[in-house]
């Protein structure tokens, strides 16, 4: 990870924020976030600032490249700000005032913070920012750039086949989404997203980020010897791709098959095609960006509350995941990806 020391803050281009609290803060470390379609700046006035742990690949931040988003990150106890001053800057919208109560984004909460937006920067003011940058901002600024960009942010794991195209992978929480995607690299795939992708039609971008992983008959070995650090919750840990693969994911690929991953060693294993109706109502909720993380009312802000824009905005993207999901082969899998023989025949029938 590339991470600058103090610096001049990047935000001294002349907006009120800064021109009213620029003097009482000092940056004290940037980070260059590279999530393959763009880049997002992230700065702190703190030294040794946890929100850059969450992402694996980075940019310079000194030299002159392309930034298309910036999140200046102050921790209210490591300056002297004027909360009064903030107070008045802050965004008047739905996502500002349940920052102030404490509540980013689903079930994610912490210190009430300040969210303030002036353009593709946003500024947030508040305490433990780490908390933020992962639940809220990542998720986010993926669903507005695709909203900008005529893409599909999908919740989903990725990883592509020798020969095949690429798989993504959807689930409920704790389904086992991670434990396939890491069986099918192991066994030969090419790791290339865990958490989010971007759909342009059949072509899937993956996300660079670090993975979620928990103390488990998969990964509980690695999490002891390599001393893990604990992710937002308690039960998660975090770790680089990268130690686990040993090959760097590509920028892109093309869908083949679209799964659920849904593992109960409860019940019977299953591998079977599904309908587009009763796939598109599973991914409504557990996948798609917009009703998956409830930023409902974030793109509405981001399109300057323009109900017709937002309307359009949400129907295009609707539209582009059920071309997805028309196009490609849909399946329901139930099966126990650490047993050799099962996966081996689990990868076999998604690659025939």
């Amino acid at each position: 990870m590339t991470v600058s020391g103090t610096e001049t803050p990047t935000a001294a281009s002349g907006d009120d924020v800064e021109n009213l609290l620029g003097g009482q803060y000092t940056l004290r470390s940037s980070a260059v976030v590279d999530l393959n379609l763009f880049r997002v700046r992230i700065s702190s006035n703190l030294t040794d600032f946890d929100g850059y742990s969450y992402f694996t690949r980075f940019v310079d931040p000194s030299v002159p490249g392309r930034v298309d988003y910036e999140v200046v990150c102050v921790d209210l106890d490591a300056d002297p700000v004027d909360e009064r001053i903030v107070s008045s800057l802050r965004d008047r919208t739905f996502r500002a005032d349940r920052f102030r109560g404490g509540f980013y984004l689903t079930h994610h909460h912490g210190a009430p913070a300040h969210l303030v937006t002036r353009g593709n920067r946003i500024y947030v003011f508040g305490r433990r920012l780490d908390r933020v940058i992962w639940p809220y901002f990542t998720k986010h600024l993926l669903t507005v750039f695709a909203v900008d960009h005529d893409l599909l942010h999908l919740k989903a794991a990725a990883f592509i086949q020798p020969g095949s195209g690429a798989n993504l992978l959807f689930g409920r929480g704790s389904g086992g989404k991670t434990v396939f995607l890491t069986q099918a690299c192991v066994d030969g795939g090419t790791f290339l997203s865990n958490t989010h992708v971007l759909v342009d039609g059949l072509t899937v971008h993956g996300i660079p980020s670090a993975m979620r992983v928990r103390h488990d008959r998969c990964f509980g070995e690695l999490i002891d010897s390599a001393g893990l650090a604990p992710h937002l919750e308690a039960s998660e840990y975090r770790v680089d791709p990268a130690l686990l693969f040993d090959h760097q994911p590509p920028a892109q690929a093309t869908v083949r098959n679209l799964c659920i991953i849904d593992y109960d060693a409860d019940r019977p294993r299953r591998f079977e095609e599904m309908d587009v109706e009763p796939f598109a109502a599973f991914l409504d909720l557990f996948a798609f960006a917009i009703g998956t993380y409830g930023l409902k009312d974030d793109v509405l802000a981001h399109l300057g509350n323009d109900v017709l824009a937002y309307g359009a905005a949400f129907s295009a993207m609707k539209t582009r995941m059920l071309e997805l999901i028309a196009s490609c082969r849909r399946l329901y899998i139930n099966a126990d990806m650490l047993d050799p023989g099962v996966r081996r025949e689990t990868l076999a029938a998604l690659a025939g």
